[in-house]
């Protein structure tokens, strides 16, 4: 039923989008707010695309931490980055070390950006959610704000993984009192392991970004419906120093332009 169901959605692609379907690729109209329509970025480990390829989506852009250091946001946006999201907060202490600016620098360049919270699974959310209100700007301007939601094997301090009910339950309480104080629905950032064990097809709600590098969203999530799709962690961008996250937009460039008059006011 799985494979029928992605035979369907390849077939009729809109059937799968939170938004419009996807527009051919043509010149666009005045006060388009994309950077650069289906730009084709390169990548260091690029993956095969059979189907479903990336480049076929008119509005592509990128993820940043600590870890992207000196981006020249002007050069980049002019290679076709048209959107940015940032990390923001980690946790209840943690504030990444580029976060203000990332910020600025986005916001100087023109290029609209959210902030991201790296869930920490040793925390209550409700202690997470306030640590993110105190440091990030409630700006109309902005995105809304992304909760990022992945196991984090690597973690020196906790390795805890809650049973699904109970991390579906903390997603809930994070998301609510974020929505409440920036009074725009946020964003559930994930991973395809991270979205299987927790059941996350039964937590709808809200907008999706979701990570596939090997793989069309269809091919790994079934036709759980996304806004925006992360494609690579090894991609290549102009003003950005070694390998970049990429991601794309889930709808045309005028659906683009629609949703963000919806959610950056």
């Amino acid at each position: 039923m799985r494979r029928l169901a992605i035979l369907l959605c390849f077939t009729a692609l809109s059937a799968c989008s939170t938004v419009d379907a996807l527009a051919p690729v043509s010149p666009g109209s005045s006060g388009s707010s994309v950077a650069l329509r289906a730009p084709r970025f390169a990548d260091s480990k690029p993956h095969e695309w059979d189907s479903g390829a990336p480049w076929n989506y008119a509005v592509h852009g990128t993820d940043v931490s600590k870890y992207q250091t000196s981006v020249d946001w002007p050069k980049a946006r002019a290679s076709g980055v048209s959107f940015a999201f940032i990390k923001a907060t980690e946790g209840g202490d943690r504030v990444d070390d580029m976060f203000a600016d990332h910020w600025r620098g986005t916001k100087a360049a023109g290029v609209p950006r959210a902030a991201y919270h790296f869930y920490y699974f040793c925390r209550p959310a409700a202690e997470q959610a306030r640590w993110f209100i105190e440091n990030v700007p409630n700006e109309r301007s902005s995105m809304p704000p992304v909760l990022d939601m992945e196991w984090n094997p690597q973690s020196p301090t906790c390795k805890l993984r809650p049973p699904a009910e109970t991390v579906r339950s903390e997603m809930r309480i994070f998301l609510e009192m974020v929505e409440k104080h920036y009074g725009k629905k946020p964003i559930i950032y994930t991973s395809v392991d991270f979205f299987d064990d927790n059941d996350l097809s039964t937590f709808r709600g809200y907008p999706y970004w979701l990570r596939s590098v090997a793989g069309h969203p269809t091919q790994k999530y079934g036709s759980h419906p996304f806004t925006f799709w992360q494609y690579t962690g090894t991609g290549v961008i102009p003003g950005m120093k070694g390998d970049a996250d990429i991601n794309v937009f889930n709808g045309s460039e005028a659906a683009w332009n629609k949703w963000l008059r919806q959610n950056t006011r």
